[in-house]
């Protein structure tokens, strides 16, 4: 059983965000351009990351709810999905080239860099389906235990994480280096199969309780 704690929750969205692999093509993105507008960007990116985990986490599973979708069945997709998320950071050998990514900045206007900042960087690579899954069942789960403002707190910790990640990235990547940050992948990747495979475990025992 997954505990109800700031803690355990903080920990699951940091696994399952994916903030290090985003930093690539988030650097590729801003290269070149004015750090007053790259400041912008991180703070809309982070921003819209905050929103959508807040929606997820207060109507998440309402919507569950308007299809029909059971808490138990949503563990055991999210849980696949997790899964299978963790398999592909496990057996990422090398982090995408920043170089193959850049973008002629020139020729591209401000609202069109805000589009871009928004997808892909803040969805689906810092907020995607595992995330908003994760939250879901993590919501779900802070309804029962009363530890909605903890869950809350989480969230708001990981989008403070997802500012410092985007606005110190360069240096990030400097410091750590294509090893390093493998190497970090590779450990989030991990946690995030744990998770997803404790989803599973979950949702197929209270299925089974449910049948007995």
């Amino acid at each position: 059983m997954i505990e109800n704690s700031f803690q355990h929750y903080l920990l699951g969205l940091i696994a399952v965000a994916n903030n290090i692999p985003a930093l690539a093509p988030f650097i590729a993105l801003t290269v070149g351009i004015n750090k007053k507008i790259v400041n912008k960007l991180v703070a809309i990116s982070s921003a819209g990351a905050f929103i959508i985990m807040i929606i997820s986490m207060f109507f998440g599973t309402m919507i569950l709810d308007f299809f029909g979708i059971s808490i138990s069945a949503f563990q055991i997709a999210g849980g696949v999905l997790l899964c299978n998320t963790g398999v592909n950071m496990l057996n990422a050998k090398t982090v995408d080239s920043i170089s193959d990514k850049q973008i002629e900045h020139s020729e591209i206007e401000y609202s069109k860099f805000v589009s871009a900042t928004i997808v892909p960087i803040t969805m689906p690579l810092t907020t995607g389906a595992g995330t908003i899954s994760t939250i879901t069942l993590f919501a779900a789960m802070a309804k029962t235990s009363h530890t909605m403002l903890s869950l809350f707190l989480a969230i708001t910790a990981m989008t403070l994480i997802t500012f410092i990640c985007f606005y110190f990235a360069n240096n990030l990547v400097k410091i750590l280096g294509s090893i390093g940050i493998s190497v970090l992948i590779k450990v989030m990747g991990l946690f995030t199969l744990a998770i997803g495979i404790q989803f599973i475990l979950t949702g197929i025992t209270t299925v089974y309780k449910g049948l007995g």
